[in-house]
């Protein structure tokens, strides 16, 4: 179900209101009674950021914004807003809704919608009563000074793109095969504008992506690299964007078998960055921003079976390189260094990769950030971290030191898949680096890829992180 976001140059007596106050907080007269503004001032006066009154044939949602907070929590404070009143608007069966900006920032109800428009998201195909569970909440109008219709439509693609990436990690293996995964692709490319190639297993086999045909011997199904891109002609950029995502669609851990409960029943969700990056590329071609943008996806299904890899085989990479594999569970890295060495062909001014990789990284930081590490350039980090922390996927910069590299040597090998019991998550980016030559950062999310249990606008199950923050990164650009 999409929610349709738009522009409005007012509201109609029959439409339910999100009301966004000024620093003054000042309530416009004529939509209350004297005893409903009675009310509201009081609760003001009692510091209440959020009001809702139910008018009976509408509700109106009343939001003071704590403008002493930084812009970056500011916004975040509108998206859970907005996400708060969508569940009220829907409680109601609300169809429509107006966010009235009474303030001077327009950013703040962009937001409120945001949240509002995300926190709408329902996962109900499987479901027989999946249309008496839809949420009632179709459109969200922004009435807002100095607000443009680009902005809108911006923001509409990017929600969209993040409900698309959510729908892809919800969807249950069975149906999201490797062969699959790159068919949404390719039909996210046909709607967006941009140029999508899936090589097939013979072409795989061709270009002797040794990590990817490993982790896929103990599969019934083919594995599939899709490439993706977009190149618009008034791209700003000489040298383009490479993004980068793991597409393992099922993860047993192979021969290093996971458990089930808490681990392997929900491994459907280990190729949520390579829908995150497949997602981001449609919001970028759909919004048409001017930068030239590539996204690699090596997918398969990780498995047993009697000719599945097995720890102590030594593998050959794309790159020539030759890997110790002491455990079949870190497979992600594997399929991800052939795409990094793949990268390499196009001389990229920088390589943003996103992988489920470590459990060390979600011990780390929980659901809260992304672990990252890498090399890119000093201007390069700042700007990405602005990104991150203005769509509030916030990052967490691991220590990238040399000395990590002597966890990951191998004794008959160039080098081994795991370092051992400590610095998990590192010495996954340090055996990822082996293969890049370029400026490079790789982001671990697997603490909040996918939710156990709701979390505001992100709700549960597939949140699909990475999106709106590689969006915010391109459009800034």
């Amino acid at each position: 179900m999409q929610t349709t976001i738009q522009l409005t140059p007012s509201y109609k007596t029959a439409d339910s209101i999100i009301l966004l106050l000024d620093d003054k907080g000042s309530v416009p007269s004529g939509l209350f009674s004297t005893t409903e503004s009675e009310f509201i001032k009081n609760e003001l006066k009692a510091d209440k950021k959020s009001i809702v009154i139910n008018q009976y044939k509408r509700l109106i949602c009343i939001y003071q914004p704590d403008y002493s907070k930084d812009t970056d929590s500011l916004l975040e404070l509108c998206r859970r807003i907005g996400d708060t009143f969508q569940g009220a608007l829907n409680r109601s069966k609300e169809r429509r809704v107006v966010i009235a900006d009474l303030g001077e920032n327009p950013n703040l109800a962009m937001a409120v919608a945001e949240g509002a428009a995300l926190g709408n998201y329902q996962f109900l195909k499987y479901r027989a009563g999946r249309k008496k569970e839809a949420n009632s909440l179709r459109e969200i109008a922004i009435k807002s000074k100095g607000l443009q219709a680009a902005q809108v439509r911006n923001l509409q693609n990017m929600v969209d793109a993040v409900l698309r990436a959510r729908t892809l990690v919800n969807e249950p293996q069975n149906f999201i095969t490797a062969t699959q995964l790159a068919k949404e692709f390719v039909a996210m490319g046909k709607e967006a504008g941009f140029k999508v190639t899936v090589f097939n297993k013979a072409k795989i086999k061709s270009l002797k992506m040794g990590g990817l045909l490993a982790v896929n011997k103990g599969s019934q199904q083919p594995p599939t690299f899709t490439v993706m891109e977009y190149k618009p002609k008034n791209a700003k950029n000489k040298k383009p964007l490479v993004l980068i995502g793991k597409g393992v669609v099922y993860d047993t851990g192979g021969y290093s078998l996971k458990p089930t409960p808490n681990s392997m029943d929900y491994m459907k969700s280990d190729m949520a960055g390579g829908a995150a990056v497949g997602s981001a590329m449609y919001a970028i071609a759909k919004s048409k921003l001017p930068i030239h943008v590539v996204a690699l996806v090596p997918a398969t299904d990780n498995r047993v079976a009697e000719d599945a890899y097995t720890p102590g085989d030594v593998i050959t990479m794309m790159s020539g390189h030759t890997v110790e594999v002491l455990n079949t569970d870190a497979e992600g890295r594997l399929i991800l260094a052939d795409a990094l060495h793949y990268a390499k062909k196009y001389k990229p001014e920088l390589v943003l990769d996103f992988a489920t990789l470590t459990g060390a990284a979600a011990a780390a930081v929980g659901s809260f950030g992304i672990v990252c590490m890498g090399t890119p350039t000093d201007e390069q980090r700042i700007k990405l971290n602005k990104s991150a922390n203005r769509v509030y996927e916030r990052l967490a910069e691991f220590p990238f030191w040399d000395e990590y590299d002597d966890l990951i040597k191998s004794d008959i090998a160039d080098m081994k898949n795991i370092g051992g019991p400590t610095g998990g998550a590192i010495t996954a980016g340090k055996f990822l680096q082996r293969y890049v030559d370029y400026p490079w950062m790789h982001f671990d999310i697997a603490g909040p890829s996918y939710l156990h249990s709701p979390s505001s606008y992100r709700g549960k199950g597939g949140t699909g992180v990475g999106v709106r923050f590689l969006f915010d990164f391109a459009q800034s650009r």
